[in-house]
């Protein structure tokens, strides 16, 4: 198995966790065992203090799962230690482990993972193209906590859009609806995660962990929330209706770099044309 997901250490406080899944970082059964292992590592070292997630992959951070794989490949993937799903597990586990979180997107996320980092800092201008903050789903629901997690982050109103809505969102516009904590241009992001990360590092890792615990327990879904997510995605995905507009996709050009994976929200939404 090709090793997609890289762990730097840039000191005992501080790694950085780079997704290196070339052309457009999809996720899937091979990527999950990978972030898993990273997790449980980071779950178990007393010294590390804070992560910052970032890409290696040009305009992309992480994109969508894997819609070639075979689905017997994820769904026979083990429990987690949490009772959750593979994926559902590693990515509370990671919302709340002691060490605080950030993620450096130059491009987008899926819906389902878009709210799990602790921190979260995103391109406000593009180097090319039209890079988003949220991705349009393809008529499945979406599968990683973010009906119980949205909420939570951006009010009721809101969320419904997002996740109704399925359009692509500009980094400006996730900043002002608290899908992320700040939008910076391109020139100034790398400086400010990087000077954010090594801030949080410097300080006691107790003060740290304590403090994090607390805001965990104001903000964060209790687990029976996410749990059902998972299975309901997994059967949305093998309906007919979701085959169709998830094979029109494939035709179109998902799963590669282009437009559809540029600008997935815009084809989803032209998928719909016909049926409104």
């Amino acid at each position: 198995m090709s090793k997609r997901i890289v762990l730097t250490r840039r000191s005992p406080a501080y790694w950085r966790i780079t997704l290196n899944h070339p052309p457009l970082n999809i996720f899937g059964p091979e990527t999950i065992p990978q972030l898993d292992e990273i997790i449980t590592a980071l779950e178990a070292d007393e010294r590390l203090k804070v992560v910052v997630f970032d890409s290696a992959v040009e305009g992309f951070f992480m994109t969508h799962y894997d819609f070639l794989a075979r689905p017997e490949d994820t769904t026979r993937l083990p429990t987690g230690p949490l009772g959750l799903g593979p994926q559902n597990d590693m990515l509370v586990r990671l919302s709340r482990a002691r060490s605080c979180r950030s993620r450096r997107s130059a491009a987008a996320p899926p819906v389902s993972e878009a709210s799990w980092p602790g921190l979260r800092h995103a391109l406000r201008q593009p180097r090319k193209g039209h890079p988003v903050a949220l991705r349009g789903r393809r008529g499945v629901v979406p599968g990683g906590g973010p009906m119980a997690r949205l909420p939570r982050l951006m009010g009721r109103g809101r969320a419904l859009e997002v996740l109704l809505g399925a359009d692509d969102i500009p980094g400006d516009l996730a900043e002002r609806y608290g899908y992320v904590n700040r939008s910076f241009p391109d020139a100034e992001l790398d400086a400010f995660v990087e000077s954010l990360a090594t801030r949080i590092a410097s300080f006691d890792k107790q003060a740290l962990s304590e403090t994090k615990r607390f805001a965990d327990v104001a903000s964060l879904p209790p687990d029976f929330e996410i749990a059902p997510e998972w299975d309901v995605c997994l059967a949305s995905i093998g309906r007919p209706a979701a085959q169709q507009r998830i094979k029109l996709l494939i035709e179109r050009g998902l799963h590669k770099p282009g437009d559809v994976e540029s600008r997935l929200g815009f084809h989803v939404g032209r998928l719909g044309v016909a049926d409104s």
